[in-house]
């Protein structure tokens, strides 16, 4: 590998020579991302969150994109299209998994968390004595 002209210094991967380094202080995005500038998610979001007109049981209506594409895939899920299926009872089952997650009954009390309380409850009360 080539040495620094200033030493013993060897240039390489993740090693620049010191006069091309950034100096003290200076940032390498000195501008950072603009204010303006938004995320993947966010601009999914604002996506699916447009309206849009959709004709149905011979009248139109604005619906959102995200319904419009949750009411096609249940349609086309209903009428044994395999794959709209499989997508939509995926789709079931994560939320399905996210509701039981977040639901206290799963929150179950271990032996060691009775231990801990068992400890806590005695620590408290040799204090309030």
């Amino acid at each position: 590998m080539p040495r620094d002209k200033d030493g013993d210094y060897e240039v390489g991967y993740g090693k620049p020579p010191r006069h091309t380094r950034f100096a003290k202080g200076q940032s390498g995005n000195p501008r950072g991302r603009p204010p303006g500038a938004k995320s993947f998610t966010t601009l999914l979001d604002e996506a699916l969150n447009e309206r849009v007109l959709v004709a149905e049981n011979g009248g139109r209506r604005k619906v959102s994109k995200r319904q419009a594409i949750v009411t096609q895939l249940v349609n086309r899920a209903a009428t044994a299209n395999f794959p709209a299926l499989k997508i939509l009872l995926d789709f079931v089952r994560d939320s399905e998994r996210e509701i039981e997650s977040a639901s206290p009954e799963s929150a179950a009390v271990t032996e060691a968390d009775e231990r801990v309380l068992e400890q806590l409850k005695a620590r408290f009360s040799k204090t309030e004595q």
